[in-house]
């Protein structure tokens, strides 16, 4: 197995999104957070209440920084002016990595401002890992990348999902962002195995994981991050967890958002599988017996 270099952020825990309802509730209450992650996007500014916020955190917490337009499958040249941005606050926050999503989403300039997929083909592999390893080597920090959710295939696809991403990883030499209710969601929209894709990513190259909450529609299941994580999803995580170990790990709620302590509790339900995978001398599968979800099967 080669080095373990993207998923060394053992200790640090458990995540939640750094969200406006919750300012008052953190600055009053200064509750006990491993860390915040926060939309780079949302601080790329040259001043005000957004960098006035983010330092009073940074005064008291770790930040991980998750963008949301690096595009990296796009087509056209990365934006120098965003690149500059986004490397002045990744020296403001000190985040150990920065993450984005293995998507596209613009075309000649004009941004869709959504995570579309890419087509699994080896010339996407090519283009995809080139922009990565051009962004992650000015920015000079590792970058993780993320498995979005999907609602419709390529007929150009040459590959599955899980096979693309491994390719981009290994060719652009970064990491993931195991998104595992992404992998769930796919799975249900598109009839695969969601263990399969679990079973399949490199552990070594998995830094962080995303858990959340979706929206369950007659024909298909939308990625919404409003609800409550749902059985399944925590399943794939123990078995994500049991294969990567004590990964960093992050809920993300961001519609129909509850009090900072209801979110707080969800994220924290995580710690019951991060304790277990750090208990030495279990034999191999023995998470599979102590789940307390079984995962459930189409």
């Amino acid at each position: 197995m080669p080095a373990n270099r993207f998923n060394g952020f053992t200790e640090y825990g458990v995540g939640i999104g750094l969200r406006i309802p919750h300012y008052q509730h953190i600055f009053e209450k200064k509750p006990v957070v491993d860390w915040f992650e926060i939309i780079s996007e949302n601080y790329m500014v040259d001043g005000g209440r957004p960098l006035q916020v983010l330092d009073q955190i940074l005064d008291q917490y770790r930040v991980v920084q998750h963008g949301v337009s690096m595009y990296f499958g796009s087509a056209q040249p990365l934006s120098r002016e965003h690149l500059k941005r986004l490397k002045t606050l990744v020296r403001r926050t000190n985040t150990p990595w920065l993450s984005d999503h293995l998507c596209w989403g613009s075309v000649d300039g004009r941004y869709t401002h959504d995570l579309l997929p890419i087509p699994y083909t080896w010339e996407a592999v090519k283009v995809t890992a080139k922009r990565i390893r051009q962004v992650q080597d000015y920015l000079e920090i590792p970058i993780v990348v993320e498995n979005v959710s999907s609602y419709a295939e390529y007929h150009e696809s040459e590959m599955a999902e899980w096979e693309f991403l491994n390719e981009v990883v290994e060719a652009a030499d970064c990491g993931i962002l195991l998104d595992v209710n992404n992998i769930y969601v796919s799975s249900q929209n598109h009839s695969f195995d969601p263990l399969t894709y679990v079973n399949s990513v490199p552990s070594w190259r998995v830094a962080q994981i995303h858990i959340a909450g979706h929206s369950k529609y007659r024909k298909y299941i939308l990625d919404t991050h409003d609800h409550p994580v749902i059985d399944p999803v925590w399943s794939l995580y123990a078995r994500a967890i049991e294969r990567c170990g004590p990964t960093a790990t992050l809920l993300e709620w961001d519609d129909n958002i509850p009090s900072f302590d209801e979110v707080h509790a969800e994220a924290l339900k995580a710690n019951r599988y991060l304790k277990r995978a750090t208990v030495p001398n279990l034999p191999p599968g023995a998470l599979n017996k102590v789940r307390e979800h079984p995962l459930e099967t189409r």
